[in-house]
């Protein structure tokens, strides 16, 4: 017997033990009974691969009452659907985007002491034209206002 039937031998074992029946696992875990007996048959061509596999045989450790994340360790170890390799090429992925580099932050930061003396910080150095020319165009749309920057009402009357 190879250690892929041991596996599921067990696991079969266990549930049959605890008087756990397909059907209860079915309806925890929603998995359709016919791929739990081609697992319980050695059969895995109709299971999913990857997180799915995982999380199926996480469902029924959990179900059957064994341990879930040993189940889960023990099944990537022995079955090529369990493959954890995505995730090494994932990490791959994330130390290449996060790769230092020569970054520049575009603002200026300043010591909490220096903070406390200067009560302003102008976040917009270096681009006050583009500021200022964005702040006129936008208190033209917003109007005519009075000297208390309340709306002023028109007296046209609309055609």
């Amino acid at each position: 017997m190879t250690a892929q039937e041991t596996f599921i031998a067990r696991l079969r074992r266990h549930r049959e033990r605890n008087h756990v029946t397909l059907d209860e696992i079915v309806s925890h875990t929603r998995i359709k009974r016919e791929q739990l007996e081609a697992f319980e048959r050695g059969d895995l061509d109709s299971w999913p691969r990857g997180i799915y596999a995982r999380a199926w045989i996480r469902g029924y450790a959990s179900v059957v009452g064994l341990d879930p994340i040993d189940t889960v360790d023990e099944f990537c170890k022995l079955f090529p659907q369990g493959d954890r390799r995505a995730e090494g090429t994932i990490r791959d992925f994330a130390a290449i985007i996060a790769h230092p580099t020569t970054y520049q932050d575009e603002f200026e930061h300043l010591s909490d002491e220096d903070r406390r003396r200067s009560p302003q910080v102008n976040v917009m150095r270096g681009r006050p034209r583009l500021f200022d020319q964005v702040m006129r165009v936008m208190r033209s749309l917003r109007g005519p206002r009075s000297a208390s920057g309340r709306a002023v009402r028109s007296m046209q009357h609309p055609n």
